[in-house]
C-alpha cells in the first residue's frame, strides 16, 4: 500500500470517526416532524414547554453520543487488527478524541452546549412571564441569538446565548451542516464576562 493511499484510508476513517458519534444531534433533531412547533432558523424561539423540551432532547442526543462512539471505536480497533490499520486508525484516533472531548466536562473545562440548568432558566423565565412578576402587561420571552428578550417591551430577561435546536439551517445544505460540525451545537456569539 502507497503512502498516497494510506493517507486517504486514514482521512476516511478520520471522517467517519468524527461523523459517527455526531449523528444524534447532526440529522435525527432535524427530521421532518420534529420542529413542526418552532419558527424557522435564525428567528428567534418564543419560550414555552416546547422549548424546554427541546433543550433536553438535544441535551440527550449530545450525550448519547457517548454510545454511538463505541461503534467507531470498535470498528477502528477490528479494521487495525484484521484489515486496513490506516482506516481503522484513523476511526480509532477520531473516536477517542470524541470520547475525551465529551469527558473532560466532568472534571472541568467547556461545559455541554445544552445543559439542564440551561432548561430550568428557560422555564423559569417562561413561568415568569405569566405570571404576577411578569415585565410588563403583555409580556411574550423570546430566546434570541445572544439573549432572552420580551418582543413587547424589549427589555432583557437573561444573557443566554442561543446553542443550535436542532432545527434546519437557513444556510445551503452543506454550509449549515459544516457549519454544526464546526460549532459542534455551541452557540456562534460569545457572551462577555459579567463583572462581579
Amino acid at each position: 500500500m502507497t503512502l498516497l493511499s494510506s493517507t486517504g484510508f486514514f482521512v476516511v476513517g478520520a471522517l467517519l470517526g468524527h461523523l459517527l458519534p455526531r449523528f444524534p444531534f447532526l440529522l435525527m433533531s432535524r427530521a421532518k416532524g420534529f420542529n413542526t412547533r418552532f419558527p424557522p432558523h435564525p428567528e428567534a424561539v418564543p419560550l414555552s414547554p416546547h422549548l424546554t423540551q427541546r433543550v433536553l432532547h438535544m441535551r440527550m442526543f449530545y450525550w448519547m453520543g457517548l454510545l454511538v462512539v463505541l461503534l467507531p471505536l470498535g470498528l477502528g480497533l477490528v479494521s487495525v487488527r484484521w484489515g486496513n490499520a490506516s482506516f481503522g486508525f484513523g476511526l480509532w484516533i477520531s473516536g477517542g478524541w470524541f470520547l475525551m472531548n465529551r469527558t473532560q466536562s466532568f472534571i472541568g473545562g467547556l461545559q455541554p452546549p445544552w445543559t439542564l440548568s440551561m432548561a430550568t432558566e428557560l422555564q423559569m423565565i417562561s413561568n415568569k412571564a405569566e405570571g404576577p412578576d411578569a415585565c410588563c402587561n403583555w409580556a411574550s420571552p423570546h430566546w434570541q441569538v445572544a439573549t432572552v428578550v420580551c418582543v413587547n417591551c424589549k427589555a432583557e430577561l437573561s444573557r443566554m446565548a442561543r446553542p443550535d435546536l436542532g432545527r434546519k439551517r437557513s444556510e445551503r445544505r452543506p454550509l449549515g451542516f459544516l457549519r454544526l460540525l464546526i460549532s459542534d451545537g455551541y452557540p456562534m456569539v460569545t457572551l462577555p464576562e459579567e463583572e462581579e
